[in-house]
């Protein structure tokens, strides 16, 4: 049987294995990967040069992606779940996407060509004869998510427009103009230029949440009664999970990141920047502005602060509020891209056609994100559905099947395989059981809520 898919070659650059290499040769390999393995080919003397991010840098757009909406739910989460349970949650999810994370790794260092969770989709379903089922459906799905996403942020924008002018227009032109910043941001087509927005991204959130957390400490919104766990319906509950899974929901997009990377290998360096960086600030974050905000603190909770003190946040925010979206663009454009022109040297060249396609991919892309911000104008509720359609298997889910795949056949070889074959058989349970109640709680949410007036003129909620 003829087959699509692509088996590790004899000698994998990246996979750690007693290959016969001699130190230099190893390291030659780890730093110049073969071309066929490199999803942006021969790079030696291209215009437009792709592998340029140092693992620093890379952590530094990995932050700037995930450390942005996610943080803005977690006090209002921490609100319905009560202190303890959500706690637990936030620290236990964050610990489990380290190790998903980790295992996004192996699979791409076994599979160096692998660019996007379609070529990944192509390996997984190659298996069984159905690679092109696998990359098409894989693919689809990511490049949803990323829209989606895109679209969080819009909305974002538009609420955070709606705050600082009091309402002071229609909540659409908001949100165009949240559009054309986006799509303008988006422009470059390489990650390292974006890098440099990301570091402008964290600071601006690390501030805004900074200001949110001094500021409700001294004004006490709250009533200074503090929930260890609260009584609540099933759905209520579930939808305060999602939230905080979608806190972790970055996972989508590292393949793309990896593939930028100018060593590969250093990865798991990158991974622990930013799960160290967003586990400490969400559980800081959380913990501090629910503690003064009370049982009533908004979602976002730049909201949760006196009017003047809201503006000042979202004025600050407005960075990370745009950067975080476009880093998102960033990655769902460059799949389309890469499909269009892998192989061909329109990729690595300033021409007409090369510069003229990536920006109508982004426009259309940016225009679709819109339209969804739209259609679902209530913050909570739309990254509740995010979550339970494509969190849910791309940052646990997925991550599981990919460790089975790469295991296959060693399940029981000693203690250790059994303890991870289980631990992996249960996150697959996790991401199956995120997506199936996450469906019923969100478009439960959004049937019932009375503010979700779709392409109105009236100010967005949070």
């Amino acid at each position: 049987m003829t087959q699509s898919y692509r088996e590790p070659i004899e000698r994998d650059p990246y996979y750690k294995r007693d290959d016969g290499l001699d130190a230099t040769e190893k390291q030659h390999f780890e730093r110049a990967p073969p071309d066929q393995d490199n999803p942006f080919g021969n790079e030696d003397y291209a215009e437009v040069k792709y592998r340029t991010l140092y693992w620093w840098q890379c952590g530094m757009i990995m932050i700037a992606e995930t450390v942005s909406l996610g943080i803005l739910s977690l006090p209002s989460a921490v609100a319905t779940l009560g202190l303890a349970p959500a706690i637990i949650l936030i620290v236990g999810l964050g610990l489990l996407a380290t190790y998903t994370g980790y295992t996004l790794g192996q699979f791409k260092l076994r599979y160096p060509h692998v660019h996007s969770m379609a070529d990944a989709g192509e390996v997984l379903f190659g298996k069984i004869g159905l690679a092109r089922f696998g990359r098409e459906f894989l693919g689809t799905a990511q490049l949803l998510f990323l829209i989606f996403i895109m679209g969080s942020h819009i909305l974002t924008f538009t609420v955070m427009m709606n705050t600082l002018t009091n309402h002071g227009t229609c909540s659409i032109v908001f949100g165009v103009v949240g559009l054309v910043i986006s799509f303008i941001f988006a422009v470059p087509r390489t990650l390292r230029k974006v890098s440099w927005f990301s570091f402008a991204s964290f600071g601006s959130i690390l501030a805004a949440v900074l200001i949110t957390m001094i500021a409700i400490a001294i004004q006490r919104p709250g009533d200074g009664k503090i929930d260890a766990t609260t009584k609540i319906d099933v759905a209520t509950g579930f939808l305060a999970v999602t939230n905080i899974v979608f806190a972790y929901a970055g996972h989508v997009a590292f393949f793309g990141f990896i593939s930028e990377m100018k060593i590969p290998t250093d990865y798991p360096k990158t991974l622990y920047l930013l799960q160290g960086t967003d586990t400490i600030m969400y559980t800081v974050a959380a913990i501090v502005i629910y503690y003064y905000g009370g049982k009533d603190v908004k979602s976002p909770a730049l909201s949760s602060t006196s009017p003047i003190t809201a503006k000042v946040a979202y004025g600050i925010a407005i960075p990370t509020i745009v950067i975080a979206g476009v880093i998102n663009g960033h990655v769902a454009a460059k799949y389309i891209y890469v499909r269009v022109f892998r192989g061909t040297n329109h990729m690595q060249t300033r021409s007409f056609r090369a510069v003229g396609s990536w920006v109508a991919i982004s426009l259309v892309l940016w225009i679709i994100a819109w339209i969804i911000a739209e259609a679902i104008p209530v913050f909570n509720n739309l990254l509740s559905l995010i979550t339970a359609l494509f969190a849910s298997w791309f940052t646990y889910g997925l991550s599981g099947i990919f460790w089975l795949f790469l295991n296959w056949g060693q399940y029981s070889r000693n203690w250790k395989k059994i303890s991870l074959t289980c631990l992996n058989l249960v996150i697959v349970g996790i991401g199956g059981c995120l997506c199936g109640m996450g469906l019923w709680v969100s478009g439960k949410a959004i049937h019932d809520d009375p503010n979700n007036a779709s392409f109105s003129c009236a100010e967005t909620s949070g």
